[in-house]
């Protein structure tokens, strides 16, 4: 049964939010911001992020505004739709001895999709952003995001996220990023 975020069991995986992609992706920008968010978050509290890049040699790398978030070698380049299909990336993954998966990216209906069921089929825990995934067509994302609730994935919001990550209120972290939240 999945249970609440450990930050100690937390890998954040951004799935090909990519230059040439992300302007055709409904709402992009904002996904981006909450991607962008989230990975900060998940830095602050030494929560380890891997990316994905769909043939970046076609569609690009990762944009500019995340990949100044991501750690050295945590890029991975990938032809298969699901990221669990890809040798590297199952390898990077299994050396991280994190269990539970937090997914971010596009697109919702094929790659999100596709890596997040094939990493509940593996035995992993599952949540996916919802303010960061994202499909050109709404409806697609609609339906991605059903059929992975349906498939055992947990949808979660940021503030899910951070709060559960963060576990308490009296931690000078807490106090960091709380600010953040406050307009």
């Amino acid at each position: 049964m999945i249970m609440l975020l450990e930050k100690a069991q937390s890998l954040l995986l951004l799935v090909d939010v990519q230059e040439k992609l992300l302007p055709a992706i409904d709402a992009g920008n904002e996904l981006e911001n909450a991607a962008a968010w989230a990975m900060q978050v998940a830095l602050q509290l030494g929560v380890p992020v891997l990316a994905t890049e769909q043939y970046p040699q076609g569609i690009g790398h990762t944009t500019q505004k995340l990949a100044e978030l991501l750690p050295e070698q945590g890029v991975i380049s990938k032809l298969s739709f699901s990221a669990w299909r890809e040798p590297l990336f199952k390898q990077r993954l299994e050396q991280s001895q994190r269990h539970q998966i937090i997914i971010m990216g596009t697109e919702a209906h094929v790659c999100v999709l596709q890596t997040a069921l094939d990493l509940i089929s593996a035995g992993y825990q599952v949540f996916i952003l919802i303010e960061a995934v994202g499909s050109r067509q709404q409806a697609h994302r609609a339906q991605a995001l059903a059929r992975m609730d349906q498939a055992g994935a947990v949808l979660i919001n940021k503030e899910m996220l951070a709060f559960e990550w963060l576990e308490r209120s009296d931690t000078e972290v807490f106090r960091t990023i709380h600010r953040g939240w406050i307009r």
